[in-house]
């Protein structure tokens, strides 16, 4: 048989090798098929793995910050809150006067730099010493304008010495006229502060809440105001909203979809790890302040907790109280605040008779124990400084029927219907005020007190009697003087509003009511 053209003896054999390298191709192919499946295998173990590390991690940032929002009160123990006025005063803060290159005298030319070497041996005899002579006098004459040109280049280094020596001694006196200044406003400050003075216990107290440091996403809105006269501080402090909780509680991976997915806090937990936190807020102001302030300086502090937020019924801009409790140094004092089983929110609901929103996400309010504005010393300080220059009626010199039309007539403003209960003749009015309002609405007992000194708790206890035998809604009691501490820790936790001398201002300054109480002498207070 002739043999082909080809390599191959056969046939066969060309189908052989044929066979044999179809063999090895579907082998490669198979082995790239397989390892291309343990890369993919790989791949996504490396991938679910990475998902399982992101589910993990994204967990523990929220168990992070769930844990740093439960701790809110207890980080904040070691911290001592009392400022010291010295650490507020400056120093002039001029660093020392660099001249640079100034600092270094020119140089002054040296005429051995310039003398021109004198002729030797041979020289004087072929022209030598003419040619030195005339050597000489032109080195003269340059060293001569090197000296001009250091005196003159000396003289201005002089001038910017001086320039900027003067400069910086202005700045100096500047600096230090400044701290001055600022210095004597502080002694000026410390010595009102001694002095229980209203402005200056406000600013101390604001300085102190104002550098409580809290986490990210908390307002650092907040305001002080000190009522002498009751020695009492209020405190309106904004809260962040409820999305300060974490909406999420866990991350989880789904392997099933290769993706990472939340698990969402149930509403009832975030309702009270929200309540919680404002609970400690609280809290951490009270110690606080009592902390920073002396015993007979401030001894009832008021706390009102208040968000700023859109009412999603209406897109009007709210701010509704989520908090309020009255609170005395006395019922502060034997709190252990570190102890392992301590809640916030019992303490301040059982403990302060604290009124608490039960319903934050439905952004449902709570009536202020006082309103922050009875001590504003934004609105009371300025009525306090023009009192002895002006020409308000003076509420002490009114007689007592004068001030029982004085006091229908505020409570008329606040959108009471008041009618004499019991008309006295000492100075005081007891009268009952009917609220028209058919939610909020009902009877209130008001009783007044015409007085200078501070009002005895008895009457804060007869008052109460009086709501109870009456059936009243609530009770107030105002006057033109201040409470004890007595006086505030029996009205915890009873519809009892007690309203001082700052507070009865701020109503008047509230409907524009000319007034002022300015004790102009020794006055007996009504029984």
């Amino acid at each position: 048989m002739a043999r082909g053209s080809g390599s191959y003896g056969s046939y066969r054999e060309w189908e052989a090798e044929q066979r044999a390298a179809q063999r090895a191709r579907e082998q490669a192919a198979k082995k790239a098929e397989t390892e291309r499946k343990v890369r993919e295998r790989e791949q996504a173990a490396t991938e679910s793995a990475a998902r399982d590390q992101d589910a993990i991690a994204r967990t523990n940032a929220i168990e992070r910050r769930v844990a740093q929002l439960e701790n809110l009160l207890r980080s904040s123990l070691t911290q001592n809150p009392q400022i010291s006025f010295q650490s507020l005063k400056r120093t002039p803060a001029i660093p020392p006067l660099d001249l640079g290159s100034l600092s270094t005298p020119i140089p002054a030319p040296q005429w051995t730099d310039y003398e021109p070497e004198p002729p030797h041996g041979m020289q004087r005899m072929f022209g030598g010493a003419k040619r030195y002579q005339e050597a000489y006098e032109a080195a003269e004459r340059t060293f001569a304008q090197a000296v001009e040109d250091q005196q003159r280049r000396e003289a201005g280094r002089q001038r910017r010495v001086a320039d900027a020596r003067a400069s910086w001694n202005e700045k100096l006196a500047t600096e230090k006229r400044t701290a001055d200044e600022h210095n004597a406003r502080i002694d000026q400050l410390a010595t009102r502060f001694r002095d229980h003075d209203r402005s200056a216990v406000s600013q101390y107290v604001q300085m102190v809440l104002d550098r409580s440091s809290y986490p990210g996403g908390f307002p650092k809105e907040r305001l002080a105001g000190y009522v002498p006269e009751s020695s009492l501080l209020a405190v309106e402090w904004y809260l962040p909203n409820m999305d300060i909780v974490p909406q999420q509680k866990t991350f989880r991976h789904v392997k099933a979809r290769k993706t990472v997915e939340p698990t969402a806090r149930p509403p009832a937990e975030t309702r009270l790890l929200y309540l919680n936190v404002i609970a400690q807020v609280a809290l951490r102001t009270l110690r606080e302040v009592f902390t920073a302030t002396p015993e007979d300086m401030i001894s009832t502090v008021v706390f009102n907790g208040l968000v700023k937020t859109i009412d999603p019924r209406t897109g009007i801009a709210i701010e509704p109280h989520f908090i309020t409790l009255r609170a005395t140094r006395e019922q502060f004092a034997p709190l252990v605040l570190d102890q392992p089983k301590f809640s916030p929110v019992q303490c301040v609901q059982r403990y302060f008779f604290a009124d608490v929103s039960q319903h934050p996400e439905e952004l449902i309010p709570v009536e202020p124990v006082m309103p922050f504005s009875m001590a504003d010393p934004r609105i009371i300080e300025p009525i306090d400084i023009l009192s002895t220059i002006d020409q308000r009626p003076n509420l002490l010199e009114l007689k007592p029927k004068e001030f029982e039309a004085f006091i229908q007539n505020l409570f008329t403003k606040e959108g009471l219907e008041t009618k004499l209960f019991r008309p006295g003749g000492d100075g005081g009015i007891d009268c009952m005020g009917y609220d028209p309002d058919p939610i909020r609405g009902g009877k209130i007992a008001i009783q007044a007190k015409l007085y200078t000194k501070t009002v005895a708790p008895t009457h804060v206890r007869d008052l109460w009697g009086t709501v109870q035998h009456e059936g009243a809604l609530k009770g107030i009691l105002i006057t033109t003087s201040g409470y004890g501490p007595d006086s505030y820790k029996f009205a915890a936790g009873k519809p009892l509003s007690l309203i001082d001398g700052t507070g009865l201002l701020a109503l008047c300054q509230k409907h524009d009511i000319p007034a002022r109480i300015l004790n102009t002498g020794p006055r007996k207070p009504t029984p």
